[in-house]
């Protein structure tokens, strides 16, 4: 077998591209290289699907260190005939260490077939060309993620060396399997010296076959061959997809496993559409990560927070409660919109939320076309709470796919209505208009209170008083009352009479963490003129309330104690604050809910469900989890009473 060798371009008389012009072509985005690989690639991956009746797209990425048993190949075949220029760093990368590389793969996908000489490339079957060969070509998918095809030069960009291999196994059109194994440079143009003279040569570069008149791809078993002994994961008889395997990618000062962490996280932000099952259809994407053969996490969306509001906001947009946003001059019908606004503990933002500037506080609308792939994260007006947020979906028409994908830069992370004519200008920045409209319909306050109560509405009133009541909008906690004639101290709580009034609890300022409760003794009765009276029951709170999710919603959880041991009867006691409205509601104002018990908890998760709920005192702690109010001040009070086993 004829080993594979480089082949770089001269200049034709005609012209070329020159490498620098190619690599420049995404411009300078704002995201990092390894968000932008996700998503350009994972696009890729989504256009060269299979038939929807067949099965899901495997996408995946793997980063390993190339073993003794294949680096020698890497550096014998990949070194053979290659320039001896500096202005080809594949070299030193190769020779100086350990080979480090990063793949990305499809599967459930057509593999890039067609013919390989561009000149070839006449009908629609031209994947192999439009990704090797040519540069700049429109997109011949239906409602594909994908424009220009200027996305690919990612693969490039994250190479140190700006070299990638391309191995890819698909139809031929006799209906066979081939399999195909290429090498590609795109570094910077240059000039060499020669024999006959000086030459430019444009910086693309070529490894594969060079026997004919254009270097070609290798070909099946010479294809597998080669693969095999570079350690590449072979394909199976009938399966198809593309490998594109990054040599010394730049992760961006990560270490290896961190940016697979991160690249887990990545595609869960943006690629998430792709990974929820709806309507009963499943999952159209699998994802996973690896580095040095251990698998990294990619978060589940419906799980993970803020994601899985984004998911429920796509469940409503697809379905009855979603709103249809249309232009009106001219008439056109642009999409829908799906919003949710919850209550909802803050969240630890990860590195790839922070790369699209959502921290703490959810207030964003997901931006999409018709392939259901994230454009953006349009950020909308903050809420006047740090525990409240929202989260939104818009989803293009799909008469109206080409022009959003027109007001896309390369790396389609955007809408820009300055980049097109009227009227599609008109509609993108209709679309931008709507949505904030209504953004302002979900955060107006609208509140509503009993006859001769305060009209001010119960958001806005949290929102006026959020200095007293520690910036709570919709939420609530607590503040312990103190005995008659004293003064409430946060942390203490005054013993219940059996059968007695609760002790409420509000919140205030953040607290340090401490030994949160009243200490007490430990007996059960107390010793009086010769006589045993039986203690009574108390209630010890733990701490402050504090936001959890439970499925889907959020709740507020107030941790206790029972000091007295034996079984008591608990009963919750909640009501809502209005601030400079007339203290605590225990009855709600009309078109208006109350915070409910969603259930008791003992220290092992385990839920009780009744209202008035036997429980164990002693040294365990329980949890009361509780539904807030939406835009009031949730109090929550404990009643404790003994049980009489009698």
């Amino acid at each position: 077998m004829t080993e594979p060798q480089w082949f770089s371009q001269p200049y034709p008389p005609e012209g070329a591209s020159a490498a620098e012009g190619i690599r420049n072509q995404l411009g300078r985005p704002e995201l990092d290289l390894l968000t932008i690989l996700v998503r350009e690639s994972a696009q890729n991956s989504w256009d060269a699907r299979l038939a929807p009746a067949e099965v899901p797209v495997d996408y995946r990425i793997d980063m390993w260190t190339v073993g003794p048993a294949h680096t020698g190949a890497w550096r014998e075949l990949l070194l053979a005939g290659a320039p001896g220029t500096d202005d080809f760093p594949l070299r030193d990368t190769l020779r100086r260490g350990p080979i480090r590389v990063l793949a990305v793969s499809d599967r459930g996908t057509r593999g890039l077939g067609g013919p390989t000489r561009a000149d070839d490339a006449i009908g629609p079957d031209r994947d192999f060309v439009s990704f090797i060969r040519n540069i700049g070509e429109p997109r011949d998918t239906a409602l594909g993620g994908g424009t220009y095809g200027f996305g690919k030069g990612i693969f490039y960009l994250l190479s140190k060396p700006g070299t990638v291999l391309v191995h890819s196994r698909c139809r031929t059109a006799q209906g066979t399997y081939e399999t195909r194994l290429i090498g590609c440079t795109l570094w910077k143009s240059y000039v060499a010296r020669e024999d006959q003279g000086q030459r430019r040569y444009t910086g693309r570069h070529w490894w594969g076959d060079t026997s004919g008149s254009v270097v070609e791809p290798l070909v099946g078993p010479k294809a597998e061959t080669v693969a095999q002994r570079l350690g590449l994961k072979p394909f199976g008889s009938q399966e198809t997809g593309t490998t594109v395997v990054v040599v010394d990618p730049n992760l961006d000062d990560l270490e290896a496993p961190q940016a697979a962490d991160y690249l887990g996280h990545t595609i869960a932000w943006h690629l998430w559409p792709k990974m929820i099952s709806t309507s009963g259809r499943p999952p159209a994407m699998h994802f996973s990560v690896t580095c040095d053969g251990v698998q990294h996490a990619v978060p589940d969306p419906r799980v993970i927070r803020p994601l899985n509001m984004f998911v429920a906001a796509y469940e409503q947009m697809e379905g009855p409660n979603g709103s249809r946003l249309e232009c009106l001059k001219p008439r056109r019908f642009l999409g829908r919109l799906g919003l949710v606004k919850r209550i909802m503990p803050p969240f630890d933002p990860s590195r790839a939320s922070r790369i699209l500037n959502i921290e703490d506080l959810v207030h964003h609308v997901c931006l999409m076309r018709p392939a259901e792939l994230v454009v953006t994260y349009h950020a909308g007006p903050k809420p006047p709470s740090v525990n409240q947020g929202y989260a939104g979906v818009f989803r293009a028409d799909e008469e109206m796919d080409d022009v959003y994908a027109k007001a896309e830069p390369p790396t389609h992370d955007a809408w820009n209505a300055h980049s097109l004519d009227r009227p599609e200008s008109t509609f993108v920045q209709t679309t931008y208009r709507r949505i904030n409209e209504a953004l302002n319909d979900l955060l107006s306050l609208n509140g509503v209170t009993r006859p001769g109560a305060s009209n001010i509405a119960l958001g806005a009133a949290s929102a006026m008083f959020s200095g007293l009541v520690g910036g709570a909008w919709g939420i609530g906690g607590a503040t312990a009352y103190s005995r008659s004639g004293g003064t409430a101290t946060r942390g203490q709580s005054r013993p219940d009479d059996t059968g007695g009034r609760a002790s409420h609890r509000r919140v205030t300022t953040p607290k340090e963490p401490d030994s949160n409760y009243e200490q007490s003794p430990v007996s059960t009765s107390v010793p009086v003129g010769g006589t045993t009276v039986p203690r009574r029951p108390r209630v010890q709170y733990i701490g402050d309330p504090y936001y959890d999710d439970r499925g889907d919603n959020s709740v507020l959880v107030q941790e206790f104690r029972l000091p007295v041991p034996g079984p008591q009867r608990v009963r919750i006691d909640l009501a809502v604050t209005l601030p400079g409205a007339g203290g605590r509601e225990t009855d709600p104002p009309i078109g208006a809910s109350m915070p409910e018990l969603v259930a008791w908890e003992d220290d092992t998760g385990h839920a009780y469900n009744e209202d008035a709920q036997v429980l164990e005192g002693g040294e365990s702690i329980w949890r009361a989890v509780v539904r807030p109010a939406p835009d009031t001040v949730t109090e929550i009070g404990i009643k404790v009473e003994a049980v009489n086993n009698q």
